[in-house]
Order: structure tokens, then sequence, then C-alpha cells
């Protein structure tokens, strides 16, 4: 037998302050004998409290995993001290510092009936329990059985298995644990119970405490039209569109609340039972957000399936779907479709970074759309979709999202089919569709049917038999022909329409559910303007703003001029427009060239014109001046129309300007201090923030240093967060003096850098991402991943040549999300 540990109700008592907790002091009690309960707690970390009533107390396991429904699945469960039979009533707050500190909800509760024949007072002292549960969640027969402990454990650990029964689910085991995330009694999620005052209800006493004042639960927001492409005949071209892999599923927006979400298809029909396994892995990501994408069947290739994805869903099994998604509408409650698309896919990278499959970051590229339909039509691929890096997202069709097909693949409306004297089933079906309102015919399709979707298309199409053609036959398609009603949509890859608006050589490829046949028309490819089509990036001169001298040169050593400067930025305008939009603005001017005078400006009485835009703030001596901000590019080229090189933004935007969403900490090296030094510096300085708990993104500065960039969600005021850097730098400092200084006095930095903190208070600025620099070599601020460090051996290493190369980065997988993450300060 194992030795004995000491887990008896007086125990429980001496590990708890009952002048600091609600929890009910501990004492035995005369219950009905026979109840359990199963507790969430999240304390140090999260875990499923089970308890048993024997002996006038509750028997106490900690299971970290929670129970599984997997016979095959054993799950630890470490015995702890007896608690009181008041506690199984128990739900609230355990306040932080006390012993299981932390967040408590009822999570079942019910009867518990140990085998027959057995005493569970000798058999627990045995080591071994079987039992039926009668909960509200869990039920059916378990077994528990102790295990030996470890040299030095001084825990009791045991196993919690389910036996196979009609309640087993051994392709599920954690349902339970991942679908129930609500309380048994008050229907709160761990959320709400955190931010409400304790409740516990007492079997001997009605009701203690109160639910207080609490946030309601986050629920899913509201279904909204999603965006539709156009087709046209050719990829857009210039660096001014995104494109992405068209894929080959259905269509859903993914509404997420708390513990809960809802597949949404592009008619608003509710089809979360039908997308199980996406819905519950949605559930887990963060509360109030909407999220477009589409839902796929990945084959053995690793390509995406329609007719997979339909045997999948038909089969009720979720083990090939993925969702890939590419288009975040609501991020946490709040509504982004008017942001630009660049910034909108940001943030859903940076929200998705670390998100296990199912759910997938649908990825893109910048410009090169072109190499991109190439390879997707080498592979055998659907085709593409192109969209403006700079549009919001509008709920209908538009030309900022356009698709281009490999081949021609489109729904049609099933009118009937054609009777075959080779086969059981039909030999083709008749297809239509809208045409100038009309349904009109437009061929059929016989190939692409297996045996069984025969039958199983005979068995759909056979109660929507009708007498008359719902549409004009042709004599020649009439023979043998059974006429349905037009209710039935099908998707069909062809090759072209004939001059009489026939197919050629079509071949089916599945039915749509997700599209009623009221809505299916011909689609024609739409011809791309000129405009459209052009290879060139865009110029200062193409969006509307007209440079002023500009052969003017601005950077002398290498001989480039204002114009080369404005078209650069107009070049990175979906790029540097995500962190400089609508951000209070400081410009560096150099009217003359960067070698001549430079100045720092703010304000603006209106002389840079009506893209450029003013927000009145009040300074330290209460005065209220206009600073200057933009919302497009034609503001930011208005400003270099105006001798603007450099772009220093807030760290705050307009919207909300006392609370500022990043951090910035500016590692300033001495004088003659090696790059290598700073590397390692922004990597300690990396780890000590991660030690926060706080993401950090690297940024070339432009100038000899590096910026570690920390996003934040802007919950706290500047007072606050001026107040974090400043201890937090002064203490690193403190702690590493020998590679550290938060002292701005160039005589204290003697071989070592500053750590400018400085820049994390109202009214100071830091250099914007992609800003060129007025220094020699036309250097610009560039975002890198901490992977790459490595690589460079200055913070000027991008200059405003490199517009082409910085924008394939920006759009690859390594940079995916940077500078994007909703988090708060710490509290400390």
């Amino acid at each position: 037998m194992a030795r004995k540990v000491p887990l008896d109700i007086e125990t429980y008592n001496r590990k708890r302050d009952f002048s600091k907790t609600k929890e009910p002091r501990g004492r035995k009690l005369k219950g009905k004998g026979d109840s359990f309960v199963v507790q969430k707690h999240d304390a140090s970390r999260l875990h499923w409290d089970f308890r048993l009533e024997l002996d006038g107390v509750l028997k106490s396991w900690a299971v970290p995993k929670g129970p599984s429904l997997d016979p095959d699945e054993k799950r630890l469960a470490m015995r702890t001290e007896d608690h009181p039979l008041d506690y199984g009533t128990f739900e609230g707050t355990i306040p932080k510092g006390e012993y299981g500190g932390g967040t408590v909800m009822l999570w079942d509760q019910g009867r518990w009936i140990p085998q027959l024949s057995k005493d569970p007072s000798k058999t627990i002292e045995e080591g071994h329990l079987h039992f039926t549960l009668e909960g509200d969640r869990m039920k059916g027969e378990w077994v528990m059985f102790r295990l030996k402990p470890r040299r030095g454990e001084k825990a009791e650990p045991w196993m919690l298995k389910k036996v196979t029964d009609d309640y087993a689910d051994p392709d599920d085991g954690n349902a339970l644990v991942d679908n129930c995330v609500t309380s048994v009694t008050t229907g709160r999620t761990m959320a709400e119970i955190a931010t409400g005052e304790d409740v516990w209800r007492s079997n001997r006493g009605g009701q203690k405490g109160g639910r207080g004042k609490r946030k309601a639960s986050a629920a899913p927001p509201a279904f909204e039209q999603p965006q539709l492409a156009t087709l046209v005949d050719d990829v857009p071209t210039g660096n001014g569109w995104i494109h992405e892999y068209k894929y080959d599923g259905y269509r859903l927006l993914l509404a997420v609340g708390d513990g809960v979400a809802t597949a949404w298809t592009r008619n608003a029909k509710d089809w979360s039972d039908k997308f199980k396994t996406l819905v519950k892995a949605a559930a887990k990501l963060p509360a109030g957000c909407l999220i477009d994408g589409e839902a796929v069947a990945i084959d053995d290739n690793g390509k995406p399936s329609f007719q997979l994805l339909q045997s999948t869903l038909k089969e009720a099994k979720g083990a090939n779907l993925v969702f890939y998604a590419f288009d975040l509408l609501v991020d946490r409650g709040e509504d982004i479709r008017k942001l630009p698309q660049i910034e909108r896919k940001a943030r859903l990278a940076a929200m998705l970074e670390g998100v296990s499959p199912p759910i997938l970051y649908g990825d893109h590229v910048v410009g090169r759309g072109e190499a991109l339909f190439n390879e997707v039509c080498k592979q055998g691929g659907e085709g593409i979709v192109s969209k403006k890096a700079d549009a919001p997202y509008r709920g209908t069709r538009t030309r900022c999202w356009l698709k281009v097909k490999c081949i021609q693949r489109q729904e049609f409306v099933i009118v009937g089919w054609s009777e075959s004297d080779k086969r059981l089933g039909f030999r083709a079906l008749l297809l239509a569709a809208k045409e100038k309102r009309k349904l009109t015919y437009v061929g059929k399709v016989g190939t692409g049917f297996s045996g069984k979707l025969i039958e199983e298309m005979m068995g759909r199409m056979k109660p929507l038999e009708v007498d008359k053609a719902p549409v004009e036959v042709p004599r020649a398609d009439r023979k043998g022909a059974h006429f349905i009603e037009p209710k039935l949509v099908a998707e069909i890859a062809f090759t072209e329409f004939t001059n009489e608006g026939i197919l050629r050589h079509p071949s089916f490829i599945g039915l749509r559910e997700d599209k009623p046949a009221k809505d299916v028309v011909v689609e024609t490819p739409k011809y791309l303007k000129k405009a459209e089509k052009k290879s060139e990036r865009p110029t200062a001169e193409s969006l509307g703003i007209k440079i002023s001298s500009p052969e003017r040169v601005i950077y002398p050593e290498d001989g480039l001029t204002k114009l080369d400067l404005a078209n650069y930025y107009a070049a990175v305008d979906p790029l540097i427009m995500i962190d400089a939009a609508r951000r209070p603005m400081t410009l560096i001017r150099c009217p003359q060239g960067r070698a001549k005078k430079c100045f720092f400006q703010k304000h603006d009485s209106g002389t840079f014109g009506p893209d450029v835009k003013h927000i009145p703030i009040k300074e330290k001596d209460g005065e209220m001046q206009d600073y200057l901000y933009f919302d497009d590019i034609k503001g930011l080229l208005a400003c270099v129309q105006m001798g603007t090189v450099e772009f220093h933004g807030w760290g705050s935007k307009v919207d909300k300007i006392e609370y500022p969403d990043r951090l910035v900490f500016d590692l300033d090296p001495d004088v003659g201090l090696d790059f290598a030094k700073v590397k390692e510096a922004a990597l300690r300085l990396k780890a000590l923030l991660g030690d926060l708990g706080l993401k950090t993104f690297p940024l070339l500065s432009g100038g000899k240093g590096i910026h570690v960039v920390v996003p934040l969600d802007a919950s706290k005021d500047w007072p606050t967060v001026k107040s974090f850097a400043d201890r937090f730098s002064r203490a690193i400092a403190e702690a590493e003096p020998e590679m550290f200084t938060a002292n701005i006095r160039k005589v204290q930095r003697q071989g070592r850098i500053f750590l400018d903190w400085l820049r994390n208070q109202r009214g100071a600025t830091a250099v914007m991402p992609y800003s060129a620099r007025a220094r020699e070599g036309a250097p610009v601020s560039a975002p890198i991943a901490w992977e790459e460090l490595d690589r460079y051996d200055s913070g000027g290493h991008f200059s405003i040549r490199d517009a082409d190369e910085l924008i394939e980065r920006a759009g690859s997988k390594l940079l995916a999300g940077w500078g994007k993450a909703s988090q708060a300060l710490p509290d400390a």
C-alpha cells in the first residue's frame, strides 16, 4: 500500500485563510452520501477538480486535462485533500495569492453509484474505485486506480478512465472538455465568473453572495454579407494588389463568441452542425471575432478537393476538413471593415499565430500575381483571387476583389436529366442559368459521375420531376428528357461557351448546397481596364499627386531625387499605411535635400492641402494645437511634396489618442559599438519582455540601431505606459549594466547601449516602419523577423531602391502579422 499522504479535512482548513476567501470552512456534514461534483479551476494552471461524496466529505482529485470519453485514454488525477460537502456548490473566485487562487466553475454535478458488493470506503484505501456517474455531463461507468508514486513525489497520483459503454466516445475523447464551457448552474463562462462577484450556493441555507455587476457574455458577432469577387480575364499587376489561392470549397464566415462559434454560409445559413470540427476549433479563438474564409477538404496529395468535401460532409466526418481564414471583419468586438485589406490581414495573421489546424491562415503574395497564377494553374488549381491592398471590406460584389480562373468553373441550375440506355440512372444532366433575368438553357453534362453519385442524384431529382420544361430546350436535347423544378445547383468545369451560349467540354464537379438556384447567373469574364492591367508599380502621379521640382536631388551621395522618394512611398503604400495611417505625425522636412537644413514639423495650418488632416491636442501648457495626420497615401505624398523625408508617429492613433497601442524601445549603441552587440541586446530584450508575457517584433531603424516594438491593446493610458517603460528599462540597466544604460547622457553610454524608453510618453514619436531616413544611402526603417536577425549587419540594410524586395518580403509567411498582437500591458 502507498505511503499515507495527509488528505483529510484538517489539511483543507490549514491551507486556507477564511478571512480572505469565500470558500466554506471544512467540516464533516451528513449528506445524501452519493453526490459528485466537478469544478473547473483556473489556478496556476487550468484543471478539473473531480470530487466524490464519501464518509461525510468530498474525496478530491485534480485532473489536469479533464475527463476523456475515450476508453483507451487514461487521464492523470492527482489526489488532493478532502473538501467539505459545502464546497460542492462553490462557484466564484479565490483571491490571488491565496491557496488555489483563481476562478472556479461548477462544471458538473450529479449522483455516483459505487460498484455493487464493493465498499468504496475500503477500495479507495486499497487504491481503486469502480462506479457509475449520473451527472449533467459525465455519465456511465468509470474506474479510478492509484499509481505508485515516483521517487520524491509527495502527491498521490491516480488515473481516471472511461469504461466502454453507450456514453463512451472513442473518436472524440475531448468532447466534454472542448464543448462544455459554461457552468451547469449559472450558465456563465470562466471569463464571466472572473469578472463577477463570488457566487456559491449552499444546500443548507440558500444563497450567499450574489452575481454582482458583471460583463455580459461575449456572444458571436452577427452575420455580415460577405464580399464577392468579379470574374476577370487577366491578373491585375502592380504592388497595389495582393493575391491569394482560390480555394475549392464552401465559403464560410466563422463568428466566435466566448467559447462558442457559429459557421455561416454566404447566404446566412447556420451550418455549424455540418462543420462541427471547424466550429469546435474556432470556439477556442478570441471572442468577438468574425472571420471570412473557405472550408476545404484536403485530399491525400494535400490539395483541396470539392468532391471530397461533399463526401466528407455526407459521412459527417471532419478528418479532412480545414478552414482557410483570409479576412477579418470584426476583431475582438471592433468592426474593422473600413480598414485597408492589408491591415485586416495583418491583424488576422497575428491573431492566428500559433493556432493549429483545422484553422489555417490563408496566405497571400504582394504583387507577383501572374507568377502565382501560373504556378496554381500548373498544379491543377482553380485559380487565384486578387484584392486591392488598400480597399475596405464591402459586403457586395466589387472590382476590389477579382477572381481569375485557370479553367472556367461556374454554378448552373439542374433543370432535368436525359435517360441512359447503358447505365442505370441518367446519361446527362440538363443545365441552365439566368441571363438577363431569364433562365436560359446552357447544355448538358455527362461526365464526372460515379455510379454511387448517379444513384444519389436520382434520389434528389425524382421528387422534383415535373411535366413541363422550366426553360426552352432545343429539340435535339428534349428526346428522352425528364424535367425537374429548378432547385438543385451544380458546379461545372468547362473550357468555354460556344457562340450559341452552350457549354463546351463540361464536367460535373459537385452539387452546391450553399447557393440557391435563384442566384445562379451566367458569368462572363470582364476585361480589365488599362489602368488595372498595367504592370508598372504605382507612382505619385498615378495616385493623383503632382510633385514639383521632381529632379531636385534629396540624396546627393546617391543621386536620388524628390521624385524617386515620392515614388518609393507610392510603391509601399499598402505597407507603410498599416502603421502610419491615422496617427499624429512629426515630419522631418528637408526641402533642399538631406545635406542641407532639415527641421521637425508637427503642426499644420492648412498649407499641406486637403489630404492632410488635423486633430486638436492639448499640450503640456494647456494650449490646444492642431497636430497633423493622414489616413491614406495621398496625405503622406502631400507631405513629401512639401519636402518631407521622414515620418515619425505617436504611439497612439487619433481615434484613441490617450491610449497607446504600442511600446517602442530604441536600442541606440555607443559610437563605434559593433552591430553584433546591438543584435545581442535586441534578443536579450525580446527574452525579458517575453518573460512578462509580451510578444515583440524587431525593426531595423534605418539608422545605427534596432527598435523592439511591443504592440498593445490600447487599454492603458499614457502615464501607465510611460511608468512601465521607465521602471522596466531602469531595472534592466541596473541588472545588466555591462550591456544597457537607461541614462540619455552620452557620457553614460560608453561601450553600452542606451535603452531609449523615452519614446513611450505622450507626445513622443518613433520612426514609422518603411519610412525613409534623411541619411546617406537613402535607408529606410524595415520590419524583420527575429529568425532572420543574424543576416543583417546594420540598421540601414534596406533603402528606397528596395521597394520591390520590401513588398515581396511583406507578403511572406516570415512577416505575416508583423507588429500585430492584442496584448495588455502587465499590471506589475
